[in-house]
C-alpha cells in the first residue's frame, strides 16, 4: 500500500500497535501532496493483483475527476459573507487604531519641532510621513512573518484542520489592495486625529472643546445598515443572493456600534465619583482620556457583537443542516455491510463480531431479495421484498415477535398498508419464492411455508424499517442464497478502552472492504460543517489579534504615563493599588463595550434572521462570548503588570 505522511508516522507510532493489524499491508510508497487535501489526513491505497469482478473487484473509466457539486443554498451564501464581515472588520479597527499607538510621545516630537522652525503645514506633512513608513515598514515585517510562518504552517491544527503551505497563496488583487489601504488608511487617521490637536513650540493643546461629543450622527450608521437589510427583503431557497448589500449593511451596524463605544464611555465614566483608590486612580484616568481606551476595546466591541450575531444566525439555521437519521445509537453503534462474505463466512462473520472485544451484542443477518416467480413485460414489475436469515434474538430486533424457535418464518408487515400489499404479492404463504443468480446458474427456488406467521416490522438500529421475510437458520440453508450481503449492527461497551478499534480490525479481518459505518441520530450537512469550521479557525486568529491590540495599547498607555506612575510611587502608592487600578481601567471599558457589543449583536442577529425566513431560537447566546470578553480583560490586565512595575521606579521622573 501507499499512505499519506502523517498516517506513515502513525504506523511507525509504537503505541498504535491495534491499527498495524488492521492495515497489514507492505508500505511501497508516500502519497503526495497533489494526492491530499491537507498535510494530517490519513489516507492509504491499498494494491492487490489478485482483484477481480467475483471477488467483490469494479471496473473504473476513470480517477480523480470532479464530480457536479452541489450547488450552495441561498442561506449558507448569507452565512458565508457575514462570517467574511465579521472576522475582517476587527481587522480594520485594529489598523484605524493602531495608528494611534503613541499619539502623545509623537505630539511631543512635533512640537519640538515646531520650536526649531516647522510651521503646522509641515508638521502635519511630517506626521503623515511617520504614519506611511511605519504602515510600510509594518507592512514589509507583515510579509517576511507570513512567508516564514507559511513553511511551518503544515505542523499547526486549529480546530482539527491544517493547510499545505502552497495552500495559503494570497490573491495578487486582494495582496496589492492590502499594500495600498493599509498605508492610506494610516496616514488618513494621523491627519484626522490631529484636527482635535493644536502643537505649539511651547506645547501640545489636546481636546480643547467645551461641550462632549454629539451621539445623533452615531446612531445613524447602524440604524442605516438594519435598513439596508429591511430594503433587500427577504431570502428564500430561491433567491439569488446579492452579496453587496448584505455585507454593507452589516458593515454599517458593526462600525456604528464602534463609534457608538466612545459617547458611551465617555457619558458613563463622566458620572462615577468615590470608591477605594485604585478605582479613583482608574475612573479620573478615564475621565481625562477616555478616547484610548476607547479606542483599544472597540475591536472587542465589532468581534463580539459580529459573533453573536452569528451564533444567532448559526442556531436559527441549525435544524436546516442537521438532518435526523432516524439511528438508534442507544441499540447499536456499529453498522457493517459486506457482499463478498458469503456462506460459511457469513456466519462465521457474525461470530467473530460477537467474540470482538469489547461488543456485547451483535443483530447479525444475511439478506438477499426474493421475487414472484413468472415471466413479466418490461412494462411490468416483478414483485419483489427483501429475504432476512438470523437468529431469534436478532429477528425480535426486527419485528415485533413474541415467540420464536429455530425452524420459524415470519412475514413482516410494515406500517404502511400499501407497502404491506406489496409484500404480500411475493410472501405468498405455501407458494414459491425465486432467489435471481444473476444469469450464474438457475434461480434458485423456495417455498415460504403455510405455517409462517404475520408479524408487525420495527426499526432496527440503523433507522430502517424491515419488512419482507424473515427467516430462522433452521429454515433455509443461509449458504446457499444468491447475491446476499451479510449485515451486523453491533452494540459495545464504550467504557473498554479502543472498543471501535477493536470493531474495525475484526472488519479489517473479514472483509478489507466492508462497509463500517458509525451510528449517529443527527447528520451534519458537509458544507454547513465546513463553513462552522472555518468560523472557528477564523475566529481563533481574529481573537489572538484583539487579544495583541490589547495589550500593545495597553502598553502603550502605561508607557506615556511613566512620569505619572514615578510620581504616584514616590508619594507611597502601593504596587497592588496601581496593579488594581490598571484593572479597573481595562474592565470598565470592556465592560460598556460588551453591553453594547450585545445590544448590537442581538439586533443584527434578529434582523439576518429575519432576512432568511428564520424564528431566533437563542437570545442568551451571548453569554459565552461575555465571559470570553472578561477572561480577555483578566489576560491582557495579567501580561501588562511586568511592565508596570518595571515603570513604578524613581528614575522615571528624570527628564531631559
Amino acid at each position: 500500500m501507499v499512505v499519506s505522511p502523517a498516517l506513515r508516522d502513525l504506523l511507525d507510532d509504537p503505541g498504535n500497535k491495534l491499527l498495524r493489524e488492521r492495515l497489514p499491508y507492505e508500505v511501497t510508497g508516500t502519497i503526495a501532496q497533489a494526492g491530499l487535501r491537507s498535510p494530517g489526513e490519513m489516507w492509504f491505497y491499498a494494491g492487490s493483483d489478485t482483484l477481480t469482478g467475483a471477488s467483490g473487484g469494479h471496473r473504473i473509466a476513470g480517477y480523480g475527476r470532479p464530480g457536479p457539486s452541489d450547488p450552495m443554498p441561498p442561506i449558507l451564501l448569507v452565512l458565508i459573507i457575514m462570517v467574511c464581515v465579521v472576522l475582517l472588520a476587527p481587522v480594520a479597527i485594529f489598523i484605524a487604531t493602531a495608528v494611534r499607538f503613541g499619539g502623545d510621545r509623537r505630539d511631543r516630537r512635533l512640537a519640538a519641532l515646531r520650536l526649531v522652525g516647522t510651521d503646522i503645514r509641515m508638521t502635519r506633512r511630517i506626521a503623515a510621513g511617520e504614519a506611511l513608513t511605519g504602515s510600510v515598514l509594518g507592512l514589509l515585517i507583515g510579509l517576511v512573518m507570513f512567508l516564514v510562518a507559511r513553511r511551518f504552517v503544515g505542523h499547526i491544527e486549529v480546530w482539527d484542520t491544517s493547510a499545505f503551505p502552497s495552500d495559503l497563496a494570497p490573491d495578487l488583487r486582494l495582496a496589492a489592495l492590502i499594500a495600498v489601504a493599509v498605508p492610506l488608511t494610516a496616514v488618513l487617521v494621523t491627519l484626522a486625529a490631529m484636527r482635535s490637536v493644536v502643537i505649539e513650540p511651547l506645547g501640545v493643546v489636546r481636546n480643547g472643546r467645551d461641550r462632549g461629543r454629539r451621539l445623533w450622527w452615531r446612531l445613524l450608521l447602524p440604524t442605516a445598515g438594519l435598513a439596508v437589510f429591511g430594503l433587500g427583503g427577504k431570502i428564500d431557497e430561491y433567491s439569488v443572493v446579492n452579496p453587496y448589500p448584505i455585507a454593507a449593511g452589516a458593515v454599517l451596524v458593526l462600525v456604528g456600534l464602534a463609534l457608538l463605544l466612545p459617547w458611551l464611555v465617555e457619558a458613563c465614566v463622566g458620572r462615577l465619583r468615590g470608591g477605594p483608590v485604585p478605582w479613583q486612580l482608574a475612573t479620573r484616568r478615564l475621565q481625562l482620556s477616555s478616547g484610548a481606551a476607547s479606542r483599544a476595546v472597540s475591536g472587542v466591541t465589532v468581534a463580539v457583537a459580529g459573533a453573536v450575531a452569528l451564533q444567532m444566525l448559526f442556531a436559527a439555521m441549525n435544524d436546516d443542516f442537521n438532518r435526523i437519521t432516524g439511528q438508534d445509537p442507544s441499540r447499536a453503534q456499529f453498522y457493517a455491510a459486506s457482499e463478498i462474505v458469503r456462506g460459511d463466512a457469513a456466519l462465521q462473520s457474525i461470530k467473530e463480531f460477537r467474540a470482538t472485544k469489547g461488543v456485547t451484542t451483535v443483530i447479525g443477518t444475511i439478506e438477499a431479495y426474493a421475487t414472484k416467480p413468472g415471466k413479466y413485460t418490461d412494462d411490468e414489475i416483478q414483485p419483489t421484498t427483501s429475504f432476512t436469515v438470523g437468529d431469534c434474538a436478532t429477528l425480535r430486533e426486527l419485528a415485533r415477535i413474541t415467540t420464536c424457535r429455530d425452524g420459524d418464518t415470519f412475514v413482516a408487515h410494515p406500517k404502511d398498508k400499501e407497502q404491506a400489499g406489496w409484500v404480500d404479492q411475493t410472501a405468498r404463504k405455501g407458494k414459491v419464492i425465486e432467489f435471481d443468480t444473476y444469469g450464474r446458474s438457475k434461480p434458485l427456488h423456495w417455498t415460504l411455508p403455510a405455517g409462517s406467521r404475520t408479524v408487525a416490522a420495527r426499526t432496527d438500529p440503523y433507522g430502517e424499517e424491515r419488512s419482507g421475510i424473515l427467516v430462522t437458520p433452521g429454515a433455509i440453508d443461509a449458504r446457499t442464497l444468491p447475491g446476499a450481503q451479510t449485515i451486523s449492527q453491533i452494540r459495545v461497551d464504550e467504557s473498554v478502552p479502543d472498543v471501535a478499534e477493536y470493531v474495525r480490525n475484526t472488519a479489517a479481518r473479514l472483509d478489507p472492504g466492508m462497509r463500517l459505518v458509525t451510528l449517529n441520530s443527527v447528520e451534519r450537512n458537509r458544507q454547513y460543517e465546513s463553513i462552522q469550521t472555518g468560523l472557528q479557525v477564523g475566529a481563533t486568529a481574529t481573537l489572538l489579534l484583539i487579544a495583541a491590540s490589547m495589550l500593545v495599547s495597553q502598553l502603550e498607555q502605561l508607557r506615556e504615563r511613566k512620569r505619572l506612575l514615578s510620581v504616584l510611587v514616590a508619594f507611597g502608592t502601593r504596587r497592588v493599588t496601581l496593579g488594581w487600578s490598571v484593572l479597573w481601567q481595562t474592565a470598565i471599558p470592556v465592560v460598556i463595550g460588551l453591553a453594547v457589543a450585545v445590544a448590537g449583536g442581538l439586533a443584527l442577529g434578529a434582523a439576518l434572521c429575519w432576512m432568511v425566513g428564520k424564528e431566533v431560537s437563542g437570545w442568551w447566546l451571548f453569554l459565552p462570548l461575555a465571559g470570553a470578553g472578561a477572561a480577555l480583560i483578566l489576560l491582557v490586565t495579567l501580561l501588562s503588570l511586568p511592565v508596570l512595575w518595571r515603570l513604578m521606579r524613581p528614575d522615571g521622573l528624570r527628564s531631559e
